[in-house]
């Protein structure tokens, strides 16, 4: 029985516990959810089954720990509780005072309920009074009021004619039109009338000279635009045909704006001539001079907007608020209107814009070649900025088309002029390094020049005259430039015309004077090889590296991140390999040739059968290894040395083995018995023989280049000995020659049994076509060539 009342109290205790949590906005359901009976916070907490959890799962320890927490949680809560209760017990104290106040207030208000009911009542007794006092006059007082009105309607009618004479008299027209316009609807409805018939003749002829007058004032020139508004205004009131209103308007506003397009002609006109000099003494004659000063462009975008741009604005909302924005009346439709109203200022604005844009066109088109982008860029962003308020006025014309086309036509051009200025300014770079190249040979001081510090200089000029052109440009797509931010200009601009027109046209440039180098036509065909060989080591460098660091500023500087429609980096720098590749490949070719010629000459020239005994090298041989020399020298300052094969310990000895081992076999195979044998034999030596390719492709080393010039004049060496036929002392010369040169080439080249092999081609060639095939012996051979 004590159970179930400690239950009950329980139950009652935690059923006030949640009203009070309800009220206050503290319900936890959660707690109110859970059924677990260990959960403290629970509804359905039971603390015995609580206790005995805790007994069975915890230590002594544990259970000290928890009870000394749980003791500071009731000490919390008992905080909690007793800060809640004397919050609550001031709000109830405060809740008392102001129940009470309000019981005091209401009071008060009773009372003057009570005498505001008093006084309504007596208010409506007297107006019952007063009523019942004037029923009598009320219809008479309001007939009597009628016709004071209609007495006044009346006399403003008779004294209209006056006033409107009145109102013309001091040019009061709007006063005028008005008192017109509230009496014209009763004089018509009454003018079958005598007297009213009077009142609207006389009307009529008054605003007949009014119209006449407005007329000519909306035709004089001098007239403002809000006198012509006004004008147009009163006339339309007065029921002036609209269309014809609005003809004389365009009309009477396109002579304003011719004056101003032809202001804008004159001064174009001055800056296609010479600047007139100031005169010294007559100071009108100083003025009119310096009113025939051309403007800059600036000045005369500024100018032009100030007079043509402002009074097309002008004209354009006048016109709009006289005969576009006006409220509709009962004699004409406001929606045909309109629409005629639109048609005919499309064709006004359009025609007169045409001229204007034409101007502007050609004033810009003359600052192609200045030097300073500034004052233009400023001038098409003004020129911008103020076509921008003529479409918002009048979006259906598309004005802002037509200027961005100018304002993009110009961007182009300018970059066409740079890009015509570094193409000048690389064929200016070449002329320079030719002059540096020719100049040792002026001079006679000093060998060769430096081909690496020319091809430095080269290389840093045209890399600071492409930046300082690409920040110049940068100049259209500031951030306080209008037109920069409009997608339609920055892309086409920064992607289409810098970087495919200027930088990608640049590089591409170069490779076409390179290929036009290589195929000898127009003036260049007389290039020396140095600047070949200049070239081809600049494109080599192109192609590694400068190409993508240029590509990489332009992209960086103007954004350019779309790459889907640009060349790429890789396209551009294969092609500057490949111009590189065939100006050396030319080089080597016009090298080749030039000691080809050299060696052609000294063989046809001599009389090989009957030559004396060779005592010397023959000059030629000494001027071809001095050229080799020199070449080697010169490929040596922009290339590095290659990869060769090891070179043998008697490389410039090796003629005397081959000249041995010819000698005796000569002594049995020449015989003319032997004749076809030997020539069998050789045959099938060079079936055997690697194959040489002379004019294969040359790599990007000294040693390669080197190879393929002594490898064309090798062989055209050989082929020349093959058309002559030698008697015994001119074999013994191509066998003097032939040690003498294998003595200092085999040097220069990546395989020194290229040389040999060549070499000995040449010899043998030689005496297949010897009469008398007499080998000279290998220390005479030593002994000459060491003499020479």
């Amino acid at each position: 029985m004590r159970m179930n009342m400690d239950n009950d109290d329980e139950k009652r205790t935690r059923r006030k516990h949640g009203m009070l949590k309800l009220f206050y906005g503290m319900d936890d359901e959660k707690g109110q959810g859970s059924l677990d009976p260990c959960d403290i916070n629970g509804a359905h907490f039971k603390p015995e089954v609580y206790l005995d959890k805790l007994v069975k799962e915890k230590r002594l320890t544990d259970l000290m720990d928890r009870e000394s927490d749980m003791v500071k949680q009731i000490k919390a809560l008992d905080s909690d509780m007793q800060t809640l209760v004397y919050e609550n017990y001031n709000k109830f104290i405060s809740a008392t005072d102001t129940i009470r106040k309000m019981k005091n207030d209401f009071k008060k208000m009773e009372d003057e309920m009570d005498g505001l009911v008093t006084n309504m009542a007596a208010i409506t007794e007297f107006s019952a009074s007063i009523s019942n006092t004037l029923q009598d006059r009320r219809q008479q007082i309001n007939k009597l009021s009628g016709v004071h009105t209609l007495l006044k309607k009346l006399q403003f009618l008779f004294e209209l004619p006056a006033r409107l004479k009145k109102c013309i008299e001091m040019k009061s027209y709007s006063q005028a039109v008005r008192y017109y316009t509230k009496a014209r609807a009763v004089l018509h409805q009454y003018q079958h009338m005598p007297s009213f018939h009077g009142i609207q003749e006389d009307c009529n002829e008054i605003i007949a000279e009014l119209r006449t007058q407005l007329r000519e004032q909306f035709r004089d020139n001098d007239s403002t635009p809000k006198q012509l508004a006004e004008c147009v205004d009163l006339l339309l009131q007065l029921k002036e045909p609209a269309d014809e209103l609005c003809d004389e308007f365009l009309a009477h506003s396109q002579q304003k704006l011719d004056e101003d397009l032809s202001g804008m002609e004159s001064q174009l006109k001055l800056n296609t001539t010479t600047t007139p000099s100031l005169p010294s003494t007559d100071s009108e004659a100083v003025e009119q001079a310096l009113r025939n000063i051309p403007m800059d462009i600036l000045e005369y975008i500024d100018h032009s907007c100030n007079t043509f741009l402002s009074n097309m604005c002008l004209v354009i909302a006048s016109y709009k608020e006289l005969f576009v924005n006006r409220q509709a009346t009962q004699d004409c439709n406001q929606q045909e209107l309109e629409r005629i109203a639109h048609v005919k200022l499309g064709k006004f604005v359009n025609s007169r814009m045409d001229l204007y844009f034409q101007y502007i066109q050609e004033r810009v088109e003359l600052e192609k070649e200045t030097g300073d982008n500034t004052i233009l860029v400023r001038a098409l962003d003004r020129f911008h900025r103020r076509l921008q308020a003529i479409n918002r006025l009048l979006p259906e014309c598309n004005i802002m088309d037509k200027g961005t086309e100018i304002v993009s036509k110009a961007a182009k051009d300018r970059v066409e002029h740079y890009t015509k200025k570094m193409q000048q300014h690389f064929a200016d770079t070449l002329t320079d390094a030719r002059q540096t190249l020719a100049a040792p040979r002026l001079v006679a001081k000093q060998d060769s020049t430096n081909l690496s510090d020319v091809l430095n200089t080269t290389t840093s000029s045209i890399i600071d005259q492409l930046k300082q052109v690409l920040a110049n440009l940068q100049a259209f797509i500031a951030n306080d430039i209008t037109f920069a931010h409009a997608a339609y200009f920055r892309g086409a601009f920064c992607t289409r015309d810098v970087r495919e027109g200027l930088v990608v046209g640049f590089l591409r440039h170069i490779n076409q004077v390179a290929q036009d180098l290589c195929d000898g036509s127009g003036d260049k065909s007389s290039a020396p090889p140095a600047l070949l060989l200049l070239l081809s080591r600049l494109l080599s460098d192109f192609g590694t590296s400068t190409i993508g660091y240029l590509l990489s500023c332009t992209d960086e500087q103007f954004l350019v991140d779309d790459k889907s429609k640009v060349t790429s980096l890789t396209e551009i720098c294969n092609e500057a390999k490949d111009a590189a590749q065939k100006l050396l490949n030319h080089y080597v070719k016009f090298q080749g040739l030039t000691i080809s010629q050299m060696l052609r000459k000294s063989v046809e020239t001599r009389d090989w059968l009957n030559t004396i005994e060779p005592r010397n090298v023959r000059a030629v041989m000494k001027r071809v290894v001095e050229d080799i020399t020199s070449i080697d020298s010169q490929v040596g300052f922009l290339y590095e040395e290659g990869t060769r094969k090891a070179h043998s310990s008697d490389s410039s000895r090796r003629t005397f083995s081959y000249s041995t081992a010819r000698q005796k076999s000569r002594q049995v195979n020449y015989a003319p018995s032997n004749t076809m044998d030997t020539s069998l034999l050789s045959n099938i030596q060079k079936l055997f023989s690697e194959r040489i390719e002379i004019f294969s492709a040359v790599e990007f080393s000294k040693v390669s280049v080197l190879t393929g010039i002594i490898k064309i004049s090798l062989k055209t060496f050989l082929e020349c000995v093959r058309l002559r036929t030698f008697g015994q002392y001119g074999l013994q010369q191509i066998q003097v020659d032939t040690h003498y040169l294998q003595l200092y080439l085999w040097r220069f080249v990546s395989d020194e049994n290229l040389v040999h092999f060549l070499l000995d081609e040449i010899v043998g060639s030689a005496v297949h076509r010897c009469v008398s095939p007499v080998l000279m012996e290998s220390s005479v051979i030593e002994v000459i060539c060491d003499r020479g």
